[in-house]
């Protein structure tokens, strides 16, 4: 079964930056496309998608982290990766990858705690 690990989470000022990882078990993860979602602070917070990849590349942002956040994927590493950049209180939450489509969700990982405060 394919399991999801995020990290590179942390505390950082505003304005500052950091980067996401989420490495993928199991062959086969090159083939979809894959997304990082985040659930901030609170009970009645729904996961929001942030981002969005293609196996072939081609990439998709949610208008709050347009032309902050970064998206990318090494196939050969079963990895996907999130640059943030211009961190904003906003952005605190915890993030989560998993594969776009809901249809094709595997279990989700632990997630990694990003806080953006000063």
């Amino acid at each position: 079964q394919v399991q999801l690990v995020e990290s590179g989470g942390g505390l950082v000022q505003p304005g500052g930056s950091l980067r996401l990882s989420c490495a993928a078990s199991g062959s086969g993860s090159s083939l979809y496309a894959m997304a990082w979602y985040r659930q901030a602070p609170g009970e009645q917070r729904e996961r929001e998608l942030v981002a969005r990849i293609t196996s072939g590349g081609s990439t998709s942002y949610a208008t709050s982290v347009k032309g902050r956040f970064t998206i990318s994927r090494d196939n050969a590493k079963n990895t996907v990766y999130l640059q943030m950049i211009s961190l904003k209180p906003e952005d605190t939450a915890v993030y989560y990858c998993n594969r776009w489509l809901s249809s094709e969700w595997v279990p989700w990982g632990q997630g990694t705690q990003v806080t953006v405060s000063s």
